[in-house]
């Protein structure tokens, strides 16, 4: 495989990050903060990007060379599967999922010097007409 040139704008998420999640009503206590690293590598030599949440979650990062839009695969250790649409313009970082049953929306923020991701995810358990915060996540690199 060959590098994606439809793959450019992500590069400065690619590497390792400290990932901190909290305000997560699915916690035992939703003031906790859980911490966790995650790694975003290229894979077939830059065809895709993989990010790794450890041994919990990966992601599958692709884009059609023609569309605006990136398409992500998710699995988990819980064995949940999922299709994602995403975008990353000018330091805003989004990610959607539509469903009847279950919906999600991401919003992230990459800061100036591309080292700190500050954001939140929401759902919706009624195909998107009312959104309900879900998480608060924060990733940071040295």
């Amino acid at each position: 495989m060959t590098e994606n040139p439809a793959l450019a704008d992500l590069a400065p998420i690619v590497g390792e990050w400290d990932m901190e999640l909290s305000s997560a009503e699915f916690l035992p206590d939703p003031q906790q903060t859980v911490r966790g690293r995650v790694v975003f590598s290229w894979i077939e030599g830059g065809a895709l990007i993989a990010m790794r949440q450890g041994s919990d979650a990966t992601w599958v990062i692709g884009r059609d060379e023609k569309s605006d839009e990136y398409t992500i695969l998710y699995c988990d250790s819980r064995g949940i599967s999922r299709v994602y649409q995403m975008t990353l313009e000018k330091r805003i970082w989004r990610i959607w999922r539509n469903n009847a049953e279950f919906s999600q929306r991401y919003e992230g923020h990459l800061s100036d010097d591309y080292k700190t991701i500050t954001s939140h995810w929401e759902k919706s358990t009624d195909g998107g007409k009312t959104w309900n915060h879900d998480f608060d996540m924060t990733f940071t690199r040295g």
